[in-house]
């Protein structure tokens, strides 16, 4: 029950644009042309609310990327729709979480 009820405060913490944190993990190939340079395009771009990245070769072609953001959820949601939409992204998650102020 009350992973639950915290469930549902994260929730109530994304839609009211609180600050919060979470993960934003794609998966892309690395071959698509000037595909490297659009996603750090676009870290740069919102460098202030990547707080970490983490960067795996999977194989000779793929790669994962997990970020991790803080900042006002619509900023984090505009990031994480940016990169998953990028052509030549394959996979991308946003993991929305809490920085846990408000939950007793």
């Amino acid at each position: 029950m009350r992973d639950l009820i915290r469930d549902h405060l994260v929730e109530q913490e994304w839609d009211e644009n609180k600050e919060t944190v979470g993960t934003i993990t794609i998966v892309y190939d690395h071959g698509v042309h000037e595909l490297m340079e659009k996603l750090t395009d676009l870290q740069h771009h919102y460098s202030s609310l990547i707080r970490s990245t983490l960067h795996i070769h999977l194989d000779q072609h793929r790669c994962l990327e997990v970020l991790v953001v803080r900042g006002r959820s619509g900023e984090i949601k505009r990031i994480a729709d940016s990169l998953i939409a990028t052509k030549g992204v394959k996979h991308g998650k946003l993991t929305a979480t809490t920085t846990g102020k408000d939950l007793k």
